[in-house]
């Protein structure tokens, strides 16, 4: 994944955090806007979060933290 993408990704979940306590959940579609402008970053982020983390739809957003900051 794009050291961007991590960085955004790992953005957004303390944002969450700070908003709503560590119990808040997010699926991969936090970290897009609603339209599709970047498919190509969709589906990376995608297929991380699907096949090779085999996550849920939902996962608290502290793990997902977790598991992007290990990747750098």
């Amino acid at each position: 994944m794009q050291e961007e993408m991590k960085q955004k990704i790992i953005r957004i979940c303390e944002a969450k955090i700070a908003a709503k306590g560590g119990n808040v959940g997010l699926s991969f579609y936090a970290f897009f806007a609603n339209k599709n402008d970047n498919p190509e970053q969709l589906m990376e982020v995608a297929q991380w979060w699907i096949k090779e983390m085999q996550l849920d739809h939902f996962e608290k957003a502290e793990k997902i933290k977790t598991l992007v900051q290990a990747m750098s």
